[in-house]
């Protein structure tokens, strides 16, 4: 198992003047003065995961709540903005011409909610924490544990994902990475870098015995990634040529290779930091050169004067700091 490497995605567009294409709906410009960005918000999440389902996972509104308010957005429009498919929600012509439009309007809300949010000072409410899904499981919980000890008025949110979240959406509040973020709008520290190693346990040692060469590694059972070529590439830059189906067992998921590797499904790579503290692996060093795994804290430069960001952002980066130690 290796930690996979994130990218930021893609960030707002600019805009139109989407007054002066509802000008051209009879009857129906009054309405949008006073129209709700609740409803714009779920346009965009059905164009831009093309059902219902999709939008309500992306959003956290149920489903029925965001047909009513795709509904109430057409009658405001006086147009359809959706049409089913064998694909699933298609935008209409009418639907596609407002997606900038819609855009621009969410990225200015977002901003405004983002500075506002920055500037809290209080101490009690819910802060959003994200990691890629290794780090959520299996280093972020007890640091959680104890940053709850220390400061029981904050909730905290976890988000296990191996997708990068946007900040700029507020997806969340903080994010642990594993690449240097290249954003201007955002702020990151690095915390350090996890030395990466190669990993057996006794059970599987114990029947296809310890190898010592990294010639060795030909005639082992080594767990890989499915599309992933990560660890192809690491080993040629080792002098070691394999392809794909040199891994009998493949896998994407980080949190399952662990768990094939602690089973002794085969040998595996895996952070030292969490390798070495598991009874059942053994390290194994045939002189594989691996790369470290930079670890960065991000968050977004408009909510670092938000106080309880501020207070979890640094009990993290200090436990952190101390683990990578």
């Amino acid at each position: 198992m290796v930690i996979s490497v994130f990218r930021f995605d893609g960030d707002l567009v600019g805009h139109k003047d989407l007054d002066d294409h509802l000008a051209n709906v009879d009857g129906n410009h009054a309405g949008m003065n006073s129209l709700d960005w609740n409803l714009l918000r779920a346009f965009l999440a059905v164009v831009d995961h093309r059902s219902l389902s999709g939008a309500a996972a992306r959003t956290r509104i149920s489903q029925p709540t965001l047909s009513r308010q795709i509904r109430e957005l057409e009658a405001v429009l006086g147009t359809t903005l959706f049409t089913r498919s064998a694909r699933g929600l298609q935008p209409t012509e009418a639907g596609l011409a407002l997606v900038e439009n819609a855009r621009a309007m969410g990225a200015a809300a977002e901003a405004f909610a983002r500075k506002g949010h920055g500037r809290s000072q209080a101490m009690t409410g819910t802060v959003r924490i994200t990691a890629s899904s290794v780090f959520a499981t299996l280093i972020l919980p007890e640091i959680i544990v104890e940053l709850r000890e220390a400061e029981p008025q904050i909730h905290l949110e976890l988000v296990a994902s191996d997708v990068s979240q946007n900040l700029l959406r507020r997806d969340a509040d903080i994010a642990i990475r594993h690449i240097d973020p290249t954003q201007g709008s955002l702020i990151a520290r690095k915390l350090g870098a996890a030395p990466l190693g190669l990993f057996g346990a006794k059970s599987y040692l114990a029947k296809r015995g310890t190898p010592h060469h990294r010639s060795d590694l030909m005639s082992h059972d080594v767990i890989g990634y499915d599309r992933d070529e990560a660890i192809i590439q690491g080993l040629a830059a080792n002098g070691l040529s394999v392809g794909r189906n040199h891994f009998p067992i493949r896998c994407d998921d980080q949190i399952a290779g662990w768990t094939l590797l602690l089973a002794g499904a085969g040998l595996g790579f895996a952070p030292m930091l969490l390798g070495t503290k598991e009874d059942r692996l053994v390290p194994i060093d045939i002189g594989l050169a691996i790369p470290l795994m930079p670890v960065w804290l991000v968050m977004h430069e408009d909510v670092r004067t938000n106080a309880r960001i501020q207070k979890v952002a640094g009990f993290i980066a200090n436990r952190l700091i101390a683990k990578l130690r």
